[in-house]
């Protein structure tokens, strides 16, 4: 059962992993790389850390490799040059150890449609060589609010139910690392609020979390860390809020107090942007520059005869970083 504050009772999850720290790598993937029968390059060499207990949010457009990483790393799929190991065992020398450690929610809902939510999650510890264990599995389906539907079975669910379902065999067997491969893909807000609430349940009881997500918001707002593919290149692995701090634009807005017909040619060497009914006047600035320039700019309004009658700033979103970054490229 829940506490009283609500949170995962630690003996939800195998939590041998303490806090995390910049020493403490849970995964560590050293020149990986991967090219098809076909010829088709997949993965440029890869070097990249996961640290213990954190949540890591792995970014790119359809195609980029970040669901090739994945299976990669969870020993779907056959790696190339390159080594991996998942809390130090070597995922191709030391399989069984690796697996053991790691959960995984993969893209797609694959389970029998006809067995109930039980027994499903049942099996699937049970693949581990583990014996049974009824509290967990009640304590897992209870917090991913599946208990009431124990005994359905998989194809009477909604789609957001069978997510679920595959979040609870992916937790079966007390995983210290889970990978979400695109878990809130097609579910509704209010499941995907209840999941990342439970992710986080789940990081801080010393789970380490890696996902992949088109919704950036949502690793804006959850990770720890990001990391950015494309083309099978991993092109930067940064702190969220540094990542912001970076490459983030800042933009200033100024409501006028009188709309302008256009931009006055006194301050044409000011980056302004004059909206369409002519009531606000944007500025695009550099966090990182020396100068931002809006003492300036605010002087030159003044002469100019402009007033305005509030002002406002805004930060570029992790989404118009992302797509700046894939763009460069």
């Amino acid at each position: 059962m829940r506490n009283p504050a609500g949170c995962l009772p630690m003996t939800l999850l195998h939590t041998e992993a303490s806090a995390p720290t910049a020493v403490d790598p849970v995964i560590v993937v050293k020149g990986l790389d991967k090219t098809y029968a076909g010829g088709f390059q997949a993965l440029k060499p890869i070097d990249l850390t996961i640290r213990r207990g954190e949540i890591f949010a792995l970014l790119g457009p359809n195609g980029a490799g970040k669901t090739t990483l994945i299976s990669i790393i969870c020993g779907i799929v056959n790696p190339g040059n390159g080594s991996i190991t998942v809390d130090g065992h070597d995922v191709v020398r030391d399989f069984r150890a690796t697996r053991s450690r790691i959960g995984l929610v993969p893209q797609e809902l694959t389970t029998d449609a006809f067995e109930t939510v039980w027994n499903t999650v049942s099996f699937s510890r049970g693949l581990f060589g583990l014996p049974p264990k009824p509290a967990h599995i009640e304590q897992v389906l209870r917090d991913l609010s599946l208990w009431d539907k124990r005994n359905n079975r998989i194809m009477t669910l909604s789609g957001g139910m069978k997510r679920r379902v595959m979040i609870a065999k992916a937790l079966s067997h007390e995983p210290s690392v889970l990978f979400l491969d695109e878990p809130t893909a097609g579910v509704d807000v209010e499941l995907r609020r209840d999941m990342w609430n439970l992710v986080r349940r789940l990081r801080d009881s010393g789970v380490t979390i890696i996902l992949t997500t088109h919704y950036i918001e949502e690793a804006e707002d959850m990770a720890d860390r990001v990391g950015v593919i494309n083309k099978g290149e991993l092109i930067l692995v940064e702190q969220t809020a540094t990542l912001m701090h970076k490459l983030g634009r800042k933009e200033l807005t100024l409501q006028l107090h009188d709309p302008l017909a256009a931009v006055p040619a006194s301050l044409s060497r000011y980056p302004l942007a004059l909206s369409a009914d002519g009531t606000e006047l944007t500025y695009t600035y550099d966090t990182q520059a020396e100068h931002t320039g809006i003492t300036a700019l605010l002087g030159d309004l003044a002469a100019a005869g402009i007033r305005f009658r509030d002002i406002s700033t805004r930060q570029n979103s992790l989404e118009e970083i992302f797509v700046d970054l894939v763009r460069s490229r």
